[in-house]
């Protein structure tokens, strides 16, 4: 029996040793392959469709349709098509450079409304553009134009398409997402494979025409629209078009007043109803759904209304603050009028806005002229550090980092002469995952006594961008004396692993 022990032993010995000299070959692997000394993700992390996306910020929603010419918001889907009947050529070009001069970086076009009426000419109803009497109708092909403005003008686009057609007969059943839906999303993509994102709204159903059926149609959006199939439609032809609503890919932030929650992460825990948590999201969800918000610069509708007027430059820039200041994007809505275009006082709006966001948030960076230091600074990589001075050198793919275990630190900025600071702008190292959970800025003048500021606002968490006046006040947040000091400082107080923070910017 011994024998058979020693035996035993010996032939577990001789297996197990490859695999000793195996794992440990992996281990060395392991540390080449993190040479960098890069941190480990916190997950979820962006695709990189969806950072892609969150970079451009802010940019233009454009609602023309059937209902510009009917004065509803929602049409019925029994409309005569002889009811769109533009005054002049629409002209997506005039829409695109408006926006522009408000420092918008693309829009997105209505293109199909709840209604069902499309405008280009597509094969899959007749519900659309060709059918209407009128000259102007029978040559517009919104894609086709908006697709071709934006790139004219360096900028980024995509369409909304409404999955809910209360004009179709077959909606309801699965012909109507294989031989209506899909088709659609197919023919949109086929405009423009560098499209950035497609709207999916109203994607429950209701009541309607149905075909002259009527009655109301129900459906349960997270498996009706075959979201898988959905994608792969989409992505083989655009790879970078993030799917909005149904498609899973971004969130509605819960509102369409133009604010997202002070605290507002990415992570979320439904990957189809995000609305039930929009403004805020959630540190522990699984998916990452980064909020976008809607709101309209004009008193009336998402359509455009006689007799409409605009909000003030001075509180569009109060949502520019209250979203891409608060980790979210803003899509903000523009309505073309019956000849096709922007009104004058829309387009006069917008330059104001561009003007105001350019003075306020693209002028002097005073972090650039500061001596930059920290605190605590994570062990340089092979190639690479982190060191302080990454948070203000331009560079994206460069961060300030701590080391694995230490989940605060502190950034200083300081200068020979007072600087006047209104804003505070930061963002972190996304790619790694969203991990601040709160922080602090404070002032001096003499590197010893210390202020507070940002007033009462939650400095929470940071994302992909935040912006914090120094003033505490979103709605007046522009002094027009502010205090000067001679040092700044972001106090990290805690994060859920190292913090990774990219930017920060003084404005």
């Amino acid at each position: 029996m011994k024998q058979i022990y020693l035996w035993a032993s010996a032939l577990c010995l001789a297996l197990t040793a490859p695999l000793t000299a195996n794992a440990q070959l992996q281990l060395v692997n392991e540390s080449v392959v993190n040479a960098e000394n890069e941190p480990a993700p916190v997950h979820p992390v962006p695709a990189p469709r969806q950072l892609k996306w969150q970079r451009t910020e802010f940019y233009a929603f454009f609602h023309y349709g059937m209902n510009t010419y009917t004065g509803n918001e929602w049409g019925y889907g029994n409309e005569d098509e002889n009811k769109f009947a533009p005054t002049a050529a629409p002209n997506p070009e005039q829409w695109l450079t408006a926006v522009k001069a408000a420092g918008m970086k693309g829009g997105i076009a209505v293109v199909k409304h709840h209604d069902g009426f499309c405008l280009w000419p597509t094969a899959t109803t007749t519900h659309n553009v060709t059918s209407s009497s009128n000259a102007y109708a029978k040559a517009t092909n919104i894609p086709r134009d908006f697709a071709a403005a934006a790139k004219k003008l360096g900028m980024k686009y995509g369409f909304y398409v409404s999955p809910w057609d209360r004009n179709n007969e077959h909606y309801g059943d699965d012909t109507y997402v294989k031989d209506v839906f899909l088709r659609q999303c197919a023919e949109l993509a086929a405009y423009g494979t560098d499209q950035f994102e497609m709207w999916f709204d109203g994607a429950n159903g209701g009541d309607g025409y149905y075909g002259g059926k009527g009655g109301k149609r129900n459906i349960d959006r997270s498996t009706y629209y075959d979201v898988p199939n959905l994608r792969d439609t989409v992505h083989k032809v655009c790879p970078d078009c993030v799917l909005w609503g149904v498609g899973g890919e971004s969130r509605w932030i819960g509102n369409e007043e133009g604010w997202a929650g002070e605290t507002n992460w990415s992570p979320e825990e439904y990957l189809y109803a995000p609305e039930k948590n929009g403004m805020y999201g959630n540190m522990d969800g699984w998916y990452w759904q980064p909020g976008e918000s809607d709101a309209k610069m004009t008193t009336g509708g998402w359509f455009w209304h006689s007799g409409e007027g605009q909000l003030g430059a001075e509180r569009l820039f109060q949502m520019y603050l209250e979203t891409v200041g608060r980790n979210a994007t803003l899509i903000l809505n523009c309505p073309p009028d019956k000849s096709g275009s922007l009104p004058a006082a829309t387009v006069e709006r917008l330059k104001e806005m561009g003007k105001m966001l350019t003075e306020r948030l693209q002028g002097t960076n005073y972090a650039k002229e500061a001596t930059v230091t920290a605190n605590e600074t994570r062990s340089a990589g092979t190639g690479r550090n982190f060191n302080a001075e990454n948070v203000c050198n331009g560079d994206s793919a460069t961060y300030w980092a701590t080391n694995d275990g230490v989940n605060k630190g502190t950034i200083t900025f300081a200068w020979d002469e007072a600087k006047p600071i209104r804003y505070v702008v930061l963002q972190e190292h996304i790619q790694l995952g969203q991990r601040v959970k709160a922080f602090s800025i404070e002032t001096s003048n003499d590197g010893t006594s210390w202020t507070k500021r940002g007033g009462n606002i939650a400095t929470t968490t940071i994302g992909y961008k935040r912006i914090i006046p120094l003033n505490g006040s979103t709605s007046n947040s522009y002094e027009a004396n502010p205090q000067k000091v001679k040092y700044l400082r972001v106090n990290i107080l805690d994060s859920r692993a190292c913090p990774t923070i990219e930017n920060i910017e003084l404005r």
